[in-house]
């Protein structure tokens, strides 16, 4: 298997799926939130260093119902303090990029209290969570900064200022659900990755399906600028 250092995963789905299996969307992201284990895991065992997973836009914190959303909300806090002990069992470096305002206080909270821990020693992954995230508002924020700090508008100062500088570009995006197009997801970090749109809904893709698109891109020369 080639050695990847970052993956990134639209996770699409969830609510269609809980529709067609239990006519609840609801149950689509309980069984959602249940299939992020499996792909941490397979990425730990096959040495990818970096796993981005998409979990709130932006637009879908403005556009959907409240009910919806603070399930949402619940899911997030109840699997962020269910995982604890397996983040640090499996030396998982866990961070988050997106916006905080609006926010319920305690996700905003426990999402404060994540990002300020010392990051992992001999870590095996460092997981970022994409919650509450707009592409183009990291894009407009990192402007900002570099001309904030009176540095030139390149691209090495740009990219300085993103909130991926540590994990650098995704190799590899992958979106479940059927749509094709990345809603806002790492625009400018996109630009070289290999875009992968499968059908199968995130709750039901499992690793197997992940290796097949891994065995794809093992066979993809990649012309960088062509």
């Amino acid at each position: 298997m080639i050695r990847l250092n970052h993956v990134a995963i639209i996770m699409d789905g969830n609510g269609r799926w809980g529709i067609k299996n239990f006519k609840n969307r609801t149950k689509g992201h309980e069984y959602g939130v249940k299939n992020i284990k499996p792909i941490i895991e397979f990425c730990i065992r096959n040495k990818i260093k970096n796993l981005t997973l998409y979990a709130l836009s932006k637009d879908n914190f403005i556009k959907r119902k409240k009910g919806e959303l603070n399930n949402i909300f619940y899911l997030f806090e109840k699997y962020l303090n269910d995982q604890k002990t397996f983040f640090e069992k499996k030396k998982i470096n866990l961070t988050f990029i997106g916006e905080k305002s609006g926010l319920p206080k305690n996700i905003k909270k426990i999402m404060s209290s994540i990002n300020k821990k010392p990051n992992v020693l001999n870590l095996n992954l460092n997981l970022c969570i994409a919650f509450n995230y707009s592409s183009k508002l990291e894009i407009i924020k990192s402007f900002k900064k570099t001309l904030s700090q009176n540095k030139a508008l390149n691209i090495k100062n740009i990219e300085q200022n993103l909130y991926t500088v540590k994990s650098n570009d995704p190799e590899i995006i992958i979106r479940t659900g059927g749509m094709n197009r990345l809603s806002d997801f790492l625009l400018w970090q996109s630009a070289y990755s290999e875009l992968y749109f499968v059908k199968t809904l995130w709750p039901s893709f499992t690793v197997r399906k992940l290796k097949d698109i891994l065995r794809k891109f093992i066979t993809i020369k990649r012309n960088f600028g062509a």
